[in-house]
């Protein structure tokens, strides 16, 4: 039986994908653009929220710098999709009529050979983040340095990884690169906002729980929230605790008891009969809890945000052939 391609397919992958590679390394201005987004902006974060402290306003800061870091999937998106359009028309005019590859192989090999640009990104990321935040010091606290140190930066390349092939998703099938970037401001707008940052899920009106369990970065900033600051205790700052007379004969820790229990908490000094400090939160778990975080769930959340990377992969393939593939040859 007659071939379409002279190659195999697993030989056009091999060759297609390392031209790919080296056409980015003999014009590197996307590299160069990517690391230098990806470097300033998490030193810039990681400086903002230098060793935040295990205080109240701590966590929150410690929150947001993950909430900082996703503020720059929409750069990173737009960063590459000039040079895919490119690659594509160059496709689509000469090689694709003249029959060279498959057009399946020119799709994988565009992700792919984004894949090791992605890798040294996450690890600049990590390294920018986890240490001047204080991750680091949470999972040493905690006596889980190297399994959380190790799943932490593993949320980080996967995140690279679900940015490079969403940006794939949205430039697959439409023509221009302000068409793609303008379809992927607007599902952006959904995952990011709705992630459990901002508000946490019991927080949002029901209308909108299912963006929030359909968002990536849901799962996402659950793992990594809950790798970064789990099983720790909390010291509240000065003015973070609540100051409370007990009545006349009662220690705070007797007037207090009932509440601690049904509420969390602890008291600064429970021996004290008058001007009691209690603080509202004595681990970081109870933080964790109202914002949608568990600890236990943390590597069956890296498993869902796979499965979100290979619905990109699989999306992208599927609309390039369903929109620009001419009718009739839609073969691979």
């Amino acid at each position: 039986m007659q071939q379409e391609f002279a190659a195999s397919f697993l030989q056009q992958f091999a060759l297609v994908t390392k031209r790919v590679l080296e056409q980015s390394w003999r014009t590197p201005s996307y590299i160069y653009s990517k690391l230098g987004l990806v470097i300033t902006a998490n030193l810039f974060i990681g400086l903002v929220f230098l060793n935040a402290p295990l205080t109240i306003r701590g966590l929150q800061n410690q929150m947001f710098a993950i909430f900082e870091l996703m503020s720059i999937v929409g750069q990173l998106v737009d960063q590459q999709m000039p040079s895919f359009v490119a690659q594509r028309a160059m496709y689509e005019v000469r090689e694709r009529p003249a029959k060279t590859y498959s057009w399946s192989v020119f799709m994988l090999s565009q992700i792919v050979a984004d894949l090791p640009w992605a890798t040294v990104s996450s690890v600049f990321a990590w390294v920018l983040i986890y240490y001047p935040v204080g991750f680091y010091k949470n999972a040493d606290a905690a006596g889980q340095g190297t399994e959380r140190g190790v799943l932490m930066w593993l949320l980080f390349w996967q995140l690279m990884i679900w940015i490079s092939t969403f940006s794939h998703l949205c430039i697959s099938f439409v023509d221009t690169t302000e068409m793609g970037g303008n379809l992927a401001n607007f599902l952006f707008v959904f995952v990011f906002f709705f992630c459990g940052v901002m508000a946490p899920p019991s927080q949002l009106p029901s209308v909108w729980h299912f963006i929030y369990r359909a968002s990536p970065l849901s799962y996402f900033v659950s793992a990594v929230l809950s790798t970064g600051i789990a099983n720790v205790d909390v010291t509240c700052a000065s003015n973070e605790y609540t100051v409370i007379d007990p009545p006349a004969g009662q220690t705070c820790g007797e007037y207090m008891a009932e509440h601690i229990a049904a509420a969390g908490g602890y008291l600064l000094d429970a021996e004290a009969t008058s001007n009691c400090s209690y603080c509202k939160i004595k681990d970081t778990n109870v933080f964790l809890s109202a914002v949608g975080a568990e600890y236990e769930h943390r590597w069956r959340n890296f498993g869902i945000v796979w499965v979100h990377i290979i619905f990109n992969i699989v999306a992208a393939i599927g609309l390039y052939w369903l929109v620009r593939m001419p009718k009739g040859t839609r073969r691979a």
